[in-house]
């Protein structure tokens, strides 16, 4: 009877120690899960048997007395980097706007160094022919009181265009002054050839000083 009973009783011993083993091993998955301990290193070959993913582990010791901190500690950290980056972008974003708003001032200033320069040359223009205008008027004076037949010779001398202008000035001068102009008879004392290449240019430019 004895004999009998002692098989029994070392099962039952047999079951408890299985049972016991299999709730520490629960507890133990169940303190990893929850963070109160690491034991993925232990518990990997079995998560991996029942198809169970294995975590990495915690960049914190889960240990550490101050968990808690720790972690609040991290976050922070975290936040600090990301708003460093924001920050890094809006600077970015800030250096290229600046780069923009120094090369439309610089074109800006191009125009207007360019526009003063227009403006400069058609003043200087303008004043060149505002002089040339005086001296052809005083030409044109002085030679109307001349004897025709010297102010013809001073006349040959110069060049078709500056010729036109004056005699366009004596004309202008002789209708202010109610006046029969003097030109016609110039032209008369000139060479044939050269008068009419004058009366030519005159009809085909009928304007005043170029």
């Amino acid at each position: 009877m004895s004999a009998f009973g002692r098989p029994r009783i070392i099962g039952r011993i047999l079951l408890l120690l299985l049972l016991i083993l299999t709730l520490a091993a629960g507890g133990i998955a169940w303190f990893d899960y929850l963070g109160l301990v690491d034991a993925k290193g232990l518990l990997g070959p079995v998560y991996r048997l029942l198809g169970i993913p294995v975590g990495k582990p915690s960049g914190l010791p889960s240990d550490s007395l101050t968990l808690l901190e720790d972690e609040r500690f991290a976050k922070r950290l975290e936040s600090l980097r990301v708003r460093a980056e924001e920050l890094d972008a809006r600077e970015a974003e800030s250096a290229r706007r600046d780069a923009e708003v120094v090369q439309k001032a610089q074109e800006i200033e191009e125009r207007s160094k360019a526009l003063d320069d227009k403006e400069k040359s058609l003043s200087e223009k303008a004043k060149e022919y505002e002089n040339k205008r005086v001296n052809v008027d005083q030409n044109a004076a002085y030679l109307t009181g001349m004897p025709p037949a010297k102010a013809v010779e001073i006349l040959k001398s110069m060049d078709d265009q500056s010729i036109i202008d004056i005699l366009r000035a004596v004309e202008v001068r002789a209708a202010a002054a109610g006046e029969d102009s003097i030109v016609a008879f110039w032209l008369s004392l000139m060479p044939a050839d050269r008068s009419a290449a004058i009366q030519r240019k005159m009809t085909a430019k009928p304007g005043t000083l170029q």
